[in-house]
């Protein structure tokens, strides 16, 4: 006998993850040049050279006791105090070390805020379209429900009408994903005001707090004169989610946090209730290695010229060619509509005919549209725009 929950998670498919290993095999019989891999959000601009740098020095002047043993369970209090200095330091807010608390990654960061504000079945977590699958299963990790919010098209902004008829007495947050995976739109501070102002509302109308949970790999990663607003400065009970996977190039490392603002209703009770959880799913004690990196290197900040160049490539080639695309103002995606309406079919003439691999928006309740990650070569972007051509000539009528 095995868990039916776990079990159906652990046998569902992922159209990503199929889509990157179709291109691994494609690859060994055509060429990998001939197959256009735009499935994986997986960083392709190097680490800062601080952070490698910082690791060797580590390597060689540490004890192996001290660089590879256990930390506290929240983390180092030095690196947390580094990360909280970063924050007082670039946004208005005072963070301290001891709101701060380390994850094995943003994921377990978000599954333990899940858990720790999940109090009854009822409980639901308002996850506005288009957004990634996985919320599906970490905002229910705690036993509660997800809402979602219809996605704003063309602009991908938020539909304020549609999120204020969607949260209700049993709402317990609103999840924010800015800059946004998968349409990689950057939210307008206006609007982030605005749902500020509507859940103060719905606070002192149902009697209790309702949380932004502001889920943040991508804060850094933002183009041109596009501003990030960090949310806890519109909106006091925030809590808020990152990692270093997109912004210093760690995906692998595994290693992010958790802010809970002191400012936050019941705040020290809800960062209790995070380090709760983080020690029933196993997040604890993150790699020491990493987080004495990252408090060596808390202020790096990425290079961003190649995303750059690769979104507005991707982006105004695309378009010319006459495909609708919300441009991009921040992460490395874009969200582009089917031609023929039909987003899975699309995906599957594009693979199948031109070996181009694009991700369906239905996964990201947002069907009729398609994501590319452009964190690729910009020879790879070039070469696949014939093809491109060739599908949209043949599709789009």
């Amino acid at each position: 006998m095995v868990n039916e929950k776990y079990y159906g998670y652990g046998t569902a498919p992922s159209i990503i993850r199929e889509l990157f290993a179709y291109g691994l095999e494609q690859a060994k019989k055509i060429g990998k040049d001939k197959v256009y891999d735009y499935s994986l959000g997986n960083p392709s601009i190097p680490a800062p050279v601080k952070v490698n740098e910082t690791i060797k020095k580590l390597v060689d002047e540490e004890s192996s006791i001290l660089l590879h043993g256990y930390s506290m369970a929240p983390g180092f209090e030095s690196t947390r105090e580094a990360i909280a200095a970063n924050l007082r330091e670039r946004f208005n807010t005072n963070a301290q070390a001891s709101e701060i608390f380390m994850t094995c990654g943003c994921a377990p960061a978000l599954v333990s805020v899940a858990c720790a504000l999940t109090c009854k079945p009822e409980d639901n977590f308002v996850c506005i379209a288009p957004y990634f699958p996985e919320y599906n299963v970490f905002f229910t990790a705690g036993g509660g429900k997800v809402k979602v919010v219809a996605a704003d098209v063309p602009d991908f902004q938020i539909n304020l009408e549609a999120l204020e008829a969607t949260v209700d007495e049993n709402s317990v947050a609103v999840v924010i994903n800015s800059p946004n995976n998968p349409s990689g739109v950057v939210y307008t501070k206006e609007t982030l005001e605005k749902i500020g102002a509507f859940l103060k509302e719905k606070e002192a109308e149902y009697g209790h707090p309702i949380y932004i949970v502001a889920d943040e790999p991508y804060r850094e990663l933002v183009y041109g004169d596009a501003k990030v607003t960090f949310i806890p400065e519109v909106y006091d009970n925030t809590i808020v989610c990152y990692s270093w996977s997109k912004s210093l190039s760690l995906p692998g490392e595994r290693i992010g946090y958790v802010y809970v603002p002191a400012k936050c209703e019941d705040g020290k009770a809800v960062y209790a209730a995070v380090a709760g959880a983080a020690r029933e799913i196993g997040s604890v004690c993150p790699p020491t290695l990493i987080q004495r990196v990252v408090q060596e290197c808390v202020g790096c900040m990425p290079d961003l010229v190649a995303y750059d160049e690769n979104r507005n490539d991707l982006y105004n080639g695309l378009t010319e060619m006459g495909y609708e695309c919300a441009k991009p103002d921040g992460a490395f995606y874009l969200f582009m509509k089917a031609p023929n309406g039909d987003d899975f079919a699309f995906s599957e003439a594009a693979k199948l005919e031109e070996n181009i691999l694009i991700v369906p928006g239905s996964g990201f309740q947002c069907p009729g549209y398609l994501r590319l990650s452009y964190c690729v070569s910009n020879e790879m972007i070039k070469n696949s725009m014939p093809g491109f051509k060739r599908l949209i000539e043949k599709y789009g009528k």
